[in-house]
């Protein structure tokens, strides 16, 4: 596959911008090149461009060369660049289940790009045939969730590759969820799949989301055009220093993920005994969609009413009746299971 033929013809032909840290490599005692102030050494140098120690750290913990690694402010970034990179605004359209993580649409709309859904079935599950139907000649982007939010199921790898195999266009893969999931990263297949875009972040099991640092993963083409349209200095000094530091302790992380999944079983057995419960979905993420036993929006309002706020889903489509929980510390989860049982006794 060309990639470049998948480019819009504005970006192809840019001249991106050169900063002063671009133009220059190695050591040097005096920098006087980037009208920067002498005082409040180090904040008052601009940062790597480029974020090559990061990413070079990255590079040892996920198995993959630095040359195919962006960082992005949040996963936002790099979905916003995806279309601003490959599809035409007023001309192409995309491509994404439903219901999922509502920020490729509102990307779309940002960018006048069409957003066409495909439905998941009746169990959230994904039908690669339909999904790859709805795609035409300007189709330039895929867009799947896995672990999808907000149903917190995630797709068998081989589905996601041969989807990208089957599709002559883009496949992004979102897995902010992936650390809670059994079915492991697709990024290693980045290398044999060169229209494949992996999208990760330190928001969810790094436990970082205010840092708002966000991670693709796809080919060096693909990241070159990455790094020719984003702004020259994106991820701040701080970001870049905080996330090394967070990055030098991944046994701790991991220490934390083993802890939320171990909760997320205890609140999904919990929640079994509550009346109000209808329905628990299967979960591959640090989440659980569930189904009420009569009137979501009422059992929405009794929790906020108490200081708990859930995630109500239950005006998105296919998810009528539902609230998304996230898991929280053990006390949190006791809270809340407090909380239902109340609203049971209720009545």
């Amino acid at each position: 596959m060309n990639i470049q033929q998948l480019v819009r013809p504005n970006i192809l032909n840019l001249k991106p911008y050169s900063s002063a840290r671009d133009e220059f490599t190695g050591e040097a005692a005096v920098f006087i090149d980037a009208n920067e102030s002498p005082f409040n050494e180090p904040y008052n140098r601009y940062p790597d461009p480029l974020q090559k120690q990061l990413k070079q750290r990255i590079s040892e913990i996920k198995g993959i060369p630095a040359d195919n690694i962006f960082l992005g402010v949040g996963s936002d970034e790099c979905i916003d660049l995806a279309y601003r990179i490959f599809c035409e605004p007023g001309r192409d359209n995309v491509v994404a289940i439903s219901p999922s993580y509502g920020m490729y649409e509102v990307c779309a709309d940002i960018n006048n790009v069409e957003y066409r859904i495909v439905s998941l079935d009746e169990n959230f599950d994904l039908d690669a045939g339909r999904l790859l139907a709805a795609t035409d000649s300007r189709s330039k982007i895929i867009w799947i969730c896995s672990p999808n939010n907000p149903t917190g199921n995630a797709f068998q790898p081989e589905l996601l590759a041969e989807i990208c195999r089957s599709f002559n266009g883009i496949v992004v893969i979102d897995e902010a969820y992936v650390n809670f999931s059994d079915k492991g990263s697709m990024v290693s297949r980045i290398a044999h799949l060169p229209n494949l875009i992996i999208l990760q972040t330190f928001s969810k099991a790094l436990a970082s989301a205010s840092v708002r640092l966000g991670m693709a993963f796809a080919s060096k083409g693909i990241i070159d055009l990455y790094n020719k349209v984003k702004y020259p200095y994106n991820i701040n000094l701080l970001t870049q220093r905080y996330a090394l530091k967070l990055l030098s302790h991944i046994d701790s992380i991991e220490a934390e993920v083993a802890q939320v999944l171990s909760a997320r079983q205890a609140l999904a057995d919990a929640l079994t005994q509550l009346n109000c419960i209808d329905k628990i979905y299967r979960s591959d993420a640090n989440f659980l969609l569930v189904r009420i036993n009569g009137d979501a929006d009422d059992l929405y309002n009794y929790l906020l009413a108490r200081g708990i706020v859930v995630r109500n889903r239950n005006h998105i489509h296919m998810c009528h009746g539902c609230l998304r929980l996230t898991v929280g510390s053990n006390e949190d989860n006791e809270l809340l299971i407090q909380a239902l049982h109340e609203y049971d006794n209720r009545k």
